[in-house]
């Protein structure tokens, strides 16, 4: 595993981190003894960042229970990343992120599912937010008393971190960035290496596209990905994705090696971003830090966006392959 100095938090982290949301039940029902063996397998396989959220879990919050069990007895060998301020969304029970007592609220509930006495990055969670100044004076607050070491933002729109890092507080963002969403590369990831905030990238495998493993046609029924048979506008979408994933199937087989070169180039932007896929079981979690093993050349990188648009040529499939191996 290659490990990073993670933006301006003095944190050396593992390349690949693990997001927590799927062992949460959101994706599909997952037993509590496989969460917390599919935790324990990604950090004996050298991952020391975790991800997760008060808002992950059927129950809400269920993923940072699980995470917080699973972590027991090495809790001071790992870094946790959680996110506040979509409480209850899902379930029409909001909690109003309007003072400092708030804020602080929703940490001290945090810290109490984690089982922690100290939260390594604490993200604000609302992605579009006007004013975040609630947030940056509860935070800083929090970061004094001792309950978080850092804190940032969740959000994949650039004018929201902007408005976040006025006054260059922030430390880490959270945003969406893969083969299949390369927006980031335009705006964020260069504000990004200008500011020394670290770069933890969510969706590196497109929720799940990246492995190859569907087809166009696919109908999926968790209650993450159901969203995407909303309305006619968001089934072309997946369509586009999936026939993009099709290309890149005739040079890297479906499975570990295309979960593995997505990975890759997800952690070979300049940036050093760390990665967050998602796992259900501890061989998923395995194959996933087993990516971190190395970074791809920037011809590797070029190559593989090459077959996301077009049909691999036969020196570019040599090339592809050598990324996921």
């Amino acid at each position: 595993m290659l490990y990073r100095e993670f933006g301006k938090t003095g944190f050396k982290v593992s390349a690949i981190g693990m997001g927590t949301w799927n062992i949460g039940n959101q994706w599909g029902e997952i037993d509590e003894a496989t969460a917390l063996a599919t935790v324990r397998s990604a950090f004996d396989n050298g991952v020391n960042l975790f991800d997760s959220a008060e808002s992950y879990g059927i129950p809400t919050g269920l993923s940072e229970e699980r995470l917080g069990q699973a972590l027991k007895g090495i809790r001071d060998q790992v870094h946790i990343v959680t996110k506040i301020g979509r409480w209850g969304r899902r379930t029409g029970q909001t909690v109003p992120m309007t003072t400092v007592d708030m804020i602080r609220l929703c940490t001290h509930a945090s810290l109490y599912r984690l089982r922690t006495d100290w939260i390594d990055v604490m993200l604000c969670h609302e992605g579009k937010i006007e004013d975040p100044s609630v947030y940056l004076e509860g935070f800083e607050l929090l970061k004094q008393q001792g309950y978080i070491r850092a804190y940032g933002i969740s959000t994949d729109k650039f004018e929201v971190l902007q408005r976040f890092n006025a006054n260059n507080t922030c430390s880490v963002v959270e945003l969406d960035y893969s083969l299949l969403n390369r927006k980031a590369e335009s705006d964020f990831l260069p504000y990004c290496q200008e500011h020394g905030i670290a770069v933890l990238v969510r969706g590196p495998l497109g929720k799940g596209l990246l492995s190859g493993n569907y087809s166009p046609g696919t109908v999926f029924t968790d209650t993450v990905r159901s969203e995407w048979f909303e309305d006619e506008t968001a089934k072309e979408k997946l369509e586009r994705k999936l026939a993009k994933v099709e290309r890149l199937k005739t040079v890297l087989k479906p499975g570990e090696e295309m979960v593995t070169a997505a990975l890759r180039f997800a952690i070979s932007h300049p940036v050093q971003p760390v990665v967050i896929p998602g796992a259900k079981s501890p061989a998923q979690a395995a194959i996933n830090a087993k990516a971190g093993d190395r970074i791809l050349s920037a011809e590797e990188r070029k190559h593989l966006v090459h077959c996301m648009k077009n049909a691999p040529t036969p020196s570019s499939q040599d090339v592809v392959a050598a990324a996921a191996g």
